[in-house]
C-alpha cells in the first residue's frame, strides 16, 4: 500500500470512529431540544452567534426532526415567513424563560415587552406569568407573532 493510499485509509478510518462522538454533541435533551453551543452556535437567520441565554429560541421540523437555532423569537417568527416554512404551524418551538434560562414551550409562554433581547424585537418570554412585573402587558404566543410580523413590514 503507497503512502497516499494508507494516509486516505487512515483518514477514512479516523472519520468513521469520530462520526459517533461528533454527531453525539446534536442529540436531542430528554425534553426534545438541542443543547446550544454558547458563542458558537449561529441564528438560522440573521447570523448572528447566539449568546444571550435569556432569550434564545430554537425550532424542530418535526418530520425531519432537523433543529435550527436563534438568537430572538423574533428571527423565529421572521424566517418562518421568509423562507416560507410549510411546517411552522406543527414546528416544535423551545425558548429560555427571560428570568430562568430553562427552555419551555414558546406557544404557551407568556410574553412581556421590558427587555432588550438581541435583534431588538423585545419580547422575553415567561413560563409563568406571575413572574411579569405586575401591570405590565402580557402577550401570548400569537398575539407576539401579530405584532413581529407587523413592525417587520
Amino acid at each position: 500500500m503507497s503512502s497516499l493510499n494508507r494516509r486516505g485509509f487512515l483518514q477514512g478510518a479516523a472519520a468513521l470512529v469520530l462520526m459517533p462522538v461528533f454527531s453525539a454533541c446534536e442529540k436531542k435533551l430528554s425534553d426534545g431540544h438541542e443543547k446550544i453551543h454558547w458563542d458558537r452556535d449561529m441564528c438560522a437567520r440573521c447570523k448572528m452567534v447566539v449568546s444571550e441565554r435569556n432569550h434564545a429560541a430554537q425550532v424542530t421540523n418535526p418530520k425531519t426532526g432537523q433543529n435550527y437555532k436563534f438568537d430572538d423569537i423574533g428571527c423565529v417568527i421572521l424566517w418562518f415567513k421568509e423562507e416560507n416554512i410549510q411546517w411552522k404551524d406543527t414546528a416544535k418551538i423551545w425558548i429560555t424563560d427571560v428570568k430562568t434560562s430553562k427552555w419551555i414551550d414558546a406557544r404557551t409562554a407568556h410574553y412581556d415587552n421590558l427587555h432588550n433581547t438581541p435583534m431588538a424585537y423585545g419580547f422575553s418570554a415567561n413560563e409563568k406569568i406571575e413572574s411579569i412585573k405586575e401591570g405590565s402587558e402580557v402577550i401570548d404566543f400569537n398575539e407576539m407573532v401579530k405584532r413581529v410580523e407587523k413592525r417587520a413590514r
